[in-house]
């Protein structure tokens, strides 16, 4: 199973590169696109739990690390929430 990486922008400027165990990832998000934050939390949540599925039907057992990102993503994410105008933005991917 090819796993990938993501670069992200948080509203505040500050960069984080993501895991993905699957490269489902790119179905849910583009390369320079920007995101609200709830739609980009919502994308992150759907994204990983996917990508973690199919470990799980591969290997018999979900993925630690998607869900360790995932939980990441829902931490810092929380911080942006009361701004309605934040934004966050898909830098690249990385294979």
């Amino acid at each position: 199973m090819p796993e990938m990486r993501f670069v992200i922008a948080w509203p505040d400027g500050r960069e984080e590169t993501c895991y993905s165990p699957s490269l489902v990832i790119r179905d849910f998000f583009e390369e320079g696109q920007t995101y609200p934050i709830r739609d980009f939390l919502d994308r992150s949540r759907k994204a990983l739990t996917i990508a973690s599925d199919r470990v799980e039907a591969k290997y018999g057992y979900p993925c630690s690390l998607a869900r360790g990102q995932l939980a990441r993503i829902e931490e810092a994410g929380s911080l942006f929430l009361a701004d309605v105008d934040a934004r966050v933005r898909c830098e690249t991917f990385i294979l």
